[in-house]
C-alpha cells in the first residue's frame, strides 16, 4: 500500500474488551491473567511463547470441549497480579520493564531461565501485589 498523500480517517477501537476462542480442555478464572497460545486462550502459566491477552472477565469452563467452542471475554489494560517471592520478587524499582508470568494470577522479575513468557510491564508495586500493564 502506498504511503498516505492526504488525511485519513482511521478507526480506533475505544474499548478494551476482546474475545478469544478457549482451548480445548481450558478452564480460565474470572479474574486469571489469560495468554493465547496459537490463537486460543488459557490460563497463564509458566511456558514460552505465550502472548498475554489481559484479565478474564469471567469465568470460562472448556474442560469438556474442543478448541473454540466457547469464548471467553478478555480486558486490556492495567491490573494488580500477586507477587513472586525471593530472587524473583517485582519491587518499586522494576517500574517500566518488562513482568513474567508464573501462573493465572503471579507475575515474576525473571523469565526463570527462559522459561517464562512476558506478562506486561510493571506500573507499580505495593503490599498487595505488582500493578501491571497489558497492552
Amino acid at each position: 500500500m502506498a504511503p498516505l498523500s492526504t488525511d485519513r480517517n482511521t478507526p480506533v477501537r475505544k474499548d478494551q474488551l476482546y474475545s478469544y476462542p478457549v482451548d480445548a480442555g481450558a478452564k480460565i478464572y474470572a479474574g486469571a491473567l489469560v495468554v493465547l497460545d496459537a490463537g486460543n486462550a488459557a490460563a497463564g502459566s509458566t511456558a514460552l511463547n505465550l502472548v498475554t491477552g489481559g484479565r478474564a472477565e469471567g469465568q470460562v469452563d472448556n474442560t469438556g470441549g474442543a478448541a473454540g467452542d466457547l469464548d471467553v471475554q478478555v480486558r486490556r489494560g492495567t491490573f494488580r497480579f500477586a507477587n513472586s517471592a525471593a530472587a524473583d520478587q517485582v519491587v518499586l524499582a522494576d517500574v517500566g520493564a518488562d513482568c513474567f508470568i508464573v501462573d493465572d494470577q503471579t507475575v515474576a522479575k525473571t523469565n526463570g531461565a527462559n522459561t517464562r513468557s512476558v506478562a506486561g510491564r510493571v506500573v507499580d508495586v505495593d503490599a498487595q501485589g505488582v500493578w501491571v500493564r497489558i497492552d
